[in-house]
């Protein structure tokens, strides 16, 4: 770790395995006005173009559907404390909105999804590993509530498209990408002895810089 720049840690984990429950822990403790935070699903790829029929058959948890070259873009501008300008994604059109949100460079970079330990050019980039492990019935009904209530889908195609893609791409991308982290949380943010070992990790990085 360069004493001179941010910390960036990156937190990976199925879909729904409470990924975003750890990441709310950190900002918590660690305090959100010291942590810039990215979230891969920023960056997926503008579906726009494509006929509204075929979006059900995009398949959304492969790695080329998002546009990590940014997401390590922006990750390095941070590093080097350059304010980024995030994209704004439509779930419920699978579009990129025409605004963009700032994020400024803080003391920790803070970047998590589901693919990120399995791309090499931005695995190199994390200080500290994080993969949140849970069980996949836990991750099927977290992910069914959360398409259902926030992002207007119906009980039918959440099923289909866990059944089509996200269940084979987490069995061919995201577990295998577990054997590269650091630190592994079983049952997300519900364990509260690993959350604390993480944040002291993390405070104490932080007082040696």
């Amino acid at each position: 770790m360069n004493h001179n720049s941010p910390l960036v840690i990156g937190i990976a984990g199925g879909s729904g395995s409470g990924k975003t429950t750890v990441v709310r822990e950190i900002l918590n403790r660690i305090g959100a006005d010291r942590i810039a935070y990215l979230q891969h699903d920023s960056y997926y790829k503008d579906m726009s173009g494509f006929p509204t029929a075929m979006h059900s058959e995009i398949n959304f948890d492969h790695p080329n559907s998002l546009e990590t070259e940014l997401l390590i873009k922006h990750v390095k501008s941070l590093r080097n404390l350059e304010a980024v300008e995030v994209p704004i994604y439509d779930f419920a059109t699978d579009s990129r909105t025409a605004e963009t949100f700032t994020v400024a460079p803080r003391g920790v970079i803070l970047v998590e999804g589901i693919l990120i330990f399995t791309e090499p050019d931005l695995r190199k980039l994390f200080d500290i590993k994080i993969f949140v492990d849970t069980d996949a019935d836990l991750r099927l009904i977290r992910r069914l509530h959360r398409d259902i209530t926030e992002r207007g889908r119906s009980t039918e195609s959440v099923i289909k498209q866990y059944e089509a893609s996200v269940r084979p791409m987490h069995l061919e991308f995201v577990e295998p990408s577990k054997r590269y982290a650091d630190i592994i949380i079983p049952e997300g943010g519900f364990n509260a002895a690993a959350l604390d070992m993480v944040v002291a990790r993390i405070e104490l990085l932080l007082q040696s810089k």
